[in-house]
């Protein structure tokens, strides 16, 4: 099991009615947390309205600069409102220096503002979408095993200059090593040649939960292309807005940025099991 706890059990009872909420997640920002609860009820996280299976599991997520206080309604079938206060963590993020960035990256032409543009929309899009695929419910692996060479929040300045926070994990390994899907999904993106980012795949896990893979020298899916958790999906690589080659995996829920890290176990340990199982 990787280092997710189950993070709250509520209770209401009505008559012989006993209904009970399952939250599993760390309660901090970057977050993700996977619920379920009797099946019919209606979820809302503050505001908005979550999307609940027939089963009755939902998902949520905090994203880098989320608020302290947040609120979990459910109203059950039988008219019970179960209300659960969540109190999320703050976090304190590194800086990073980054030398080396291409000219062109740094000040790009009108035309490949455009393209920049273009591709940022697709990606919104992508991850905008919702599906009913349950795969986000299923324990992830670690996409690449290697040093840990950028980290989820951190803020980046790229030759001097004060850039925006970094929003994966970054994984360093040869050009060429394999990457693989951390869980089951469909590929809504893949595209080889992305401005900043370079060969760049997204897999939707469902329930506005998706996962992305960027700076892939080789692409080996299609968008539309169902994969497997362990399945090669690329290899590493150096493209786009990078110094050297590496894997920069990301994990989304709908628009917000979440933190892979807190779905997978921690890398030393990913790396000691994968040395017992050769």
């Amino acid at each position: 099991m990787n280092k997710w706890i189950v993070g709250l059990v509520a209770l209401c009872t009505n008559a012989s009615v006993f209904a009970e909420t399952l939250l599993q997640g760390e309660m901090i920002q970057g977050a993700l947390v996977r619920g379920q609860t009797t099946p019919n009820s209606v979820v809302h996280l503050d505001d908005q309205q979550l999307q609940v299976s027939e089963q009755g599991y939902f998902v949520f997520g905090f994203d880098r600069d989320s608020k302290s206080n947040h609120q979990l309604v459910i109203e059950h079938p039988d008219g019970e409102v179960e209300t659960i206060a969540l109190d999320v963590e703050s976090r304190d993020y590194q800086k990073q220096v980054i030398e080396g960035i291409a000219q062109r990256i740094m000040q790009p032409s009108e035309e490949d503002i455009a393209r920049a543009s273009d591709n940022a929309q697709m990606v919104h899009q992508a991850r905008n979408q919702f599906s009913d695929r349950n795969d986000y419910r299923a324990d992830f692996q670690w996409p690449a095993l290697g040093r840990i060479s950028g980290v989820y929040g951190s803020q980046r300045i790229y030759n001097g200059v004060p850039g925006r926070p970094h929003f994966g994990v970054d994984v360093a390994n040869p050009t060429g090593s394999p990457v693989v899907a951390p869980a089951n999904g469909v590929v809504t993106v893949a595209d080889a040649d992305m401005f900043y980012s370079g060969g760049t795949i997204i897999i939707d896990h469902g329930y506005g939960v998706s996962s992305s893979y960027l700076h892939l020298s080789k692409l080996s899916v299609e968008v539309g292309e169902e994969v497997s958790a362990g399945d090669k999906i690329g290899e590493i690589g150096a493209t786009g807005r990078v110094t050297g080659p590496h894997l920069d995996w990301r994990l989304n829920w709908f628009q917000l940025r979440l933190d892979p890290q807190l779905i997978v176990p921690p890398m030393k340990q990913a790396i000691a099991e994968a040395k017992k199982q050769q």
